[in-house]
């Protein structure tokens, strides 16, 4: 299983990226994605997750009604649009998926590299 994020980069406070996380090695569709981020010094934290179908979504306080994850089976990739963005924001984030199919629970087994986002006052 392969997972490689790609959109990060340097955007103004108030601005927008979208993060995407394309995977391969399996059936994309059987499985949650979730987006984490680790800030410098500090412990990785969940962002969000989508269920296998797209039904279901998930969110830490801190990014709801700012970020949205989406995805698109067809292509095997999963969306995290990040709208308001604010310094502390700030992080490498990366996407991440659970061995079991259909498992919308906390845990994720397979991880992506990560992809910079810094967020600029």
């Amino acid at each position: 299983v392969q997972l490689v994020e790609s959109g990060g980069g340097l955007v103004q406070a108030g601005g927008s990226l979208r993060l995407s996380c394309a995977a391969s090695g399996r059936t994309f569709r059987m499985y949650v994605t979730g987006w984490f981020r680790q800030a410098l010094g500090k412990e990785r934290e969940f962002v969000a997750a989508i269920s296998s179908s797209g039904a279901m979504t998930d969110y830490t306080d801190s990014v709801k009604g700012r970020f949205t994850i989406s995805r698109d089976n067809a292509k095997s990739t999963v969306y995290l649009q990040m709208n308001s963005l604010k310094p502390e924001d700030t992080a490498v984030y990366y996407c991440a998926s659970p061995r079991a199919a259909y498992s919308f629970g906390k845990t994720y087994d397979y991880w992506g590299q990560g992809t910079q986002v810094t967020v600029s006052s």
